[in-house]
This record gives structure tokens, C-alpha cells and sequence, in this order.
């Protein structure tokens, strides 16, 4: 396991293929962090979906709203939800979009993000300063490099369980 410094701000993520782990950079975006943490805590990423993987760019989840159905609808529906907390605003920074960055998906609107994300597949420099970037892989990428392309894949791998890694 890679050495965690910061239990707190530490997200351990459970794919099918391995654990991934994820330092939240909760000086560059403390509200972006913090509501990843809330929802991790609260079991809201448990079973959700990744509903959006393009092969070198991203994979995309946390549709808290959708994301854990079984059923084609919402699989269909997912990506258009987030959680019943309100929206995020943008906390934009000079931190680019780099291979295993975490970026906060949202609408058209910059301040929309509200439970779902992406990890960057490559640097993805086109993004920079567009979205929020509040977290990187620090161990695991090869199993985040596995998921299952497609938007929907016919088949989704899901985020097993995520956690905070201080309550681990």
C-alpha cells in the first residue's frame, strides 16, 4: 500500500481489479474535497457505476442519483445526477489535468460539480482551468487503466466501496 501522509484526506477506492488510492488535495479545493469525503463516508460511491469511460481521455462516475442501478434505464440516466446536496462551485487552479488527476464533472455551468468525478487516462491539458482538479492517484492507476470502456458500457464496472482512508 503506498505510504499514506494524510489519513484524512486520503480516499481508498475498492475496483475489481485492486485497490485504488487517491490523495485529495484539500489545499487546492476544500470544498470539492469535502464533499467527496462526506459522500464516501455516507456510502453514497458504494456500487456506483462508471457510466462514462473514453479510452485515452477519462473514466467518469460518482452519479450518486443513478449509478447503483442494475437496471438499463438508469444506467442510461446516469451521468445526469448528483446527490441531494447542493452544487460545488468551482474552486479552479494551476494544477493541470495529468495522468491519474481527479476532475470534477459538471455541467456547462462551472459551478455545478457536485458528486461526480473523473480520472484522467492521460494529461489532459485541453482541461486546465476549466475544471476542478482536487485529487491524484498515488497507487493503483493500473487497475483504474482496466475499467471497462463505453458511454454506457454494456457492462459498467462499479466502484466497490470507497472509503476515507482515516476511517478505513
Amino acid at each position: 500500500m503506498a505510504e499514506i501522509k494524510d489519513p484524512e484526506n486520503t480516499i481508498i477506492m475498492e475496483l475489481k481489479g485492486g485497490t485504488v488510492v487517491i490523495e485529495l488535495l484539500a489545499d487546492v479545493a476544500p470544498q470539492h474535497t469535502a464533499r467527496m469525503k462526506e459522500l464516501a463516508r455516507a456510502g453514497e460511491y458504494d456500487n456506483v457505476a462508471f457510466h462514462r469511460v473514453i479510452d485515452g481521455f477519462m473514466a467518469q462516475t460518482g452519479d450518486v442519483q443513478h449509478g447503483d442501478m442494475e437496471d438499463g434505464f438508469n444506467i442510461r440516466m446516469a451521468g445526469t445526477g448528483g446527490s441531494d446536496l447542493p452544487d460545488v462551485p468551482a474552486e479552479f487552479s494551476k494544477l493541470p489535468h495529468d495522468r491519474g488527476t481527479l476532475g470534477a464533472a459538471r455541467s456547462s455551468n462551472p459551478n455545478s460539480a457536485n458528486s461526480q468525478f473523473f480520472i484522467n487516462f492521460k494529461d489532459n491539458n485541453f482541461l486546465n482551468g476549466q475544471y476542478t482538479v482536487y485529487g491524484r492517484v498515488i497507487e493503483g492507476m493500473e487497475h483504474v487503466d482496466a475499467i471497462t470502456r463505453g458511454e454506457p458500457p454494456a457492462e459498467p464496472d462499479r466502484m466497490i466501496s470507497v472509503k476515507v482512508a482515516a476511517d478505513a
